[in-house]
């Protein structure tokens, strides 16, 4: 596994959560840093994802003004701030990492992928 996803779980309704994402040792190419959200039957969608060397975000318009995407000065970790959550935003999210500098919202742009960290919106 060359990234790892963690921070899911479960949280109530106007709540929030933390991912993080690492990569496990291999060397891979990061220009630019995302996170996916996926459901059960549907597609994997964009929530967000910014380039690494200017750190300019792009999102999905069902998240802005929620979700902050922001990375780590010191390594290769970026996270994924979500604040007000909602029952919609529950998914497993996977964050993903391409070579190339790219905010693009089509997971066949993005080379690398993480395992996946659930995130469950709930009362």
């Amino acid at each position: 596994v060359q990234l790892q996803a963690f921070g899911g779980g479960l949280v109530q309704p106007g709540g929030s959560l933390r991912l993080s994402c690492t990569t496990s040792g291999h060397t891979i190419s990061r220009n630019s840093v995302g996170w996916f959200r996926q459901t059960p039957g549907k597609e994997r969608t964009f929530v967000a994802a910014m380039r690494w060397v200017n750190s300019i975000p792009s999102y999905a318009d069902s998240v802005k003004g929620r979700f902050t995407i922001s990375r780590d000065n010191a390594g290769n970790t970026w996270y994924l701030q979500m604040n007000n959550l909602k029952p919609e935003d529950t998914a497993v999210y996977y964050c993903a990492a391409s070579g190339m500098s790219t905010t693009s919202p089509r997971t066949s742009s993005w080379s690398s992928w993480g395992q996946g960290t659930q995130v469950t919106v709930s009362s």
